[in-house]
């Protein structure tokens, strides 16, 4: 029993990172490329196109609203400011007229730039969330996570004695 106990729970959680590892992708495909191709843009047209992307994936995904703290609710993890921070630099971008000078575009797209990345100790990346991708999902799976989790420590250990190993 114990070997099941162990290998089922350890079979969850493989389940469980191969389901956060596809939230991701979907995500960074839909959303967090675009924005970064948005930041990366050269033209305020292609900025807009990208921006625009990026946003009609996060209303398609409900990520328009709410927040991704289980717990403590810290503002860098609230997707409300974050989707109404973006859709207020769309319409930045909007108004800019075709007759703004190269200096005034340039200027926009920099606000831009510095509104999407952030510098991290990693290097530059895109401003979301964390764990924006399994959003709204995140009590589910830090729940199953930590009960799985348990449950392959505590049937491991027990298994291990059984085989001799303490």
């Amino acid at each position: 029993m114990k070997i099941v106990a162990f290998f089922g729970s350890l079979l969850g959680l493989i389940i469980i990172a191969i389901v956060c590892t596809f939230f991701n992708y979907k995500f960074s495909m839909g959303c967090s490329d675009h924005l970064k191709r948005a930041a990366d843009a050269n033209t305020i047209e292609t900025a807009e196109v990208e921006l625009r992307t990026a946003l009609a994936y996060m209303q398609v995904n409900d990520l328009t609203h709410g927040h991704v703290s289980i717990f403590l609710k810290q503002p860098k993890n609230d997707i409300g400011f974050w989707y109404t921070n973006l859709s207020q630099t769309l319409a930045e971008l909007e108004i800019v007229p075709d007759s703004a000078t190269q200096l005034e575009k340039s200027n926009v797209l920099m606000k831009l730039r510095e509104t999407i990345l952030d510098e991290t100790q990693y290097g530059t990346e895109v401003t979301t969330p964390s764990w924006v991708s399994v959003h709204p999902y995140n009590g589910t799976i830090a729940f199953l996570v930590i009960i799985l989790g348990l449950i392959c420590f505590v049937s491991g250990c027990m298994w291990w004695a059984d085989i001799g190993g303490w």
